[in-house]
């Protein structure tokens, strides 16, 4: 089985579309499609990634299933009562007295490089920010709803491994969200989501490929092929968007901090 899980382009995040910008890379990823067998596609509810999405739908004839929980990882942070978060998260704005809620993968990284429990498979479940958010219950709804998904075409989840029932060489292509891409890589992997929150950047319009492998008769892993790439991008001479990066040096304050 192969799985690909594509990035919406260039986010225009008030209005849940994409840029100019991200209109040309979704388009320049369309030319590119044809090519990627995207086998059988959901999408997002969101506007942003619908957009990309139908670009590559148009160019290889395809439909795609709307799947509510490929929306952005819905987990929030409230730091109001943890004075430990609010240094995690020092950029956080208010409204009235109280600090607003944070995505999880927003702190710093002097923060949770320093707490190790981030980093433990179990271990971030039972972290100050798990303690003061929904994270762990959005984390297992998306995982138990991606498994049921996975079971459909022959691999099931029990325990730690994904066994064979009908071992198959099916697509599946998932057009979504950085941060929820990275919470299904992190279960498909069995390791902890922040890591990757934290050490990946999956561009706009990038895609990340990954295949099974059934080294042993009946039980597969999944294995990465490619992570955010961007060669659409590359031979159309577009350069990739900043989106989801944080600043390179910190003293350009052009870029995000």
């Amino acid at each position: 089985m192969r799985l690909l899980f594509i990035r919406h382009g260039d986010p225009d995040y008030e209005h849940d579309t994409l840029t100019e910008k991200g209109h040309r890379e979704a388009a320049l990823l369309g030319k590119l499609a044809p090519s990627l067998n995207l086998g059988q596609c959901f999408v997002s509810p969101l506007g942003r990634a619908r957009h990309t999405a139908e670009y590559c739908l148009k160019s290889t004839g395809k439909q795609a299933q709307e799947l509510k929980w490929l929306q952005e990882f819905p987990g929030t942070v409230d730091i109001n009562h943890s004075p430990e978060l609010q240094e995690a998260y020092p950029d956080c704005r208010k409204k009235g007295d109280r600090y607003e809620l944070r995505i999880p993968w927003d702190m710093v990284p002097a923060y949770y490089t320093s707490h190790p429990e981030y980093m433990d498979r179990e271990g971030w479940r039972h972290s100050e920010a798990a303690r003061c958010s929904d994270t762990v219950s959005a984390y297992d709804s998306l995982a138990k709803n991606l498994d049921g998904l996975l079971s459909e075409h022959g691999y099931v989840r029990r325990g730690d491994h994904y066994f064979v029932q009908k071992e198959n060489q099916e697509t599946l292509t998932f057009f979504c969200h950085f941060g929820v891409t990275c919470a299904m890589l992190a279960h498909l992997w069995n390791v902890s989501p922040f890591i990757l929150w934290h050490s990946l950047a999956l561009l706009p319009t990038s895609f990340t490929e990954l295949v099974t492998e059934e080294r042993q008769k009946g039980i597969a892993c999944f294995r990465a092929l490619h992570v955010g790439d961007t060669r659409h991008l590359f031979l159309g001479g577009e350069e990739p968007s900043f989106a989801c990066r944080f600043c390179e040096v910190y003293s350009d304050t052009e870029q995000r901090h």
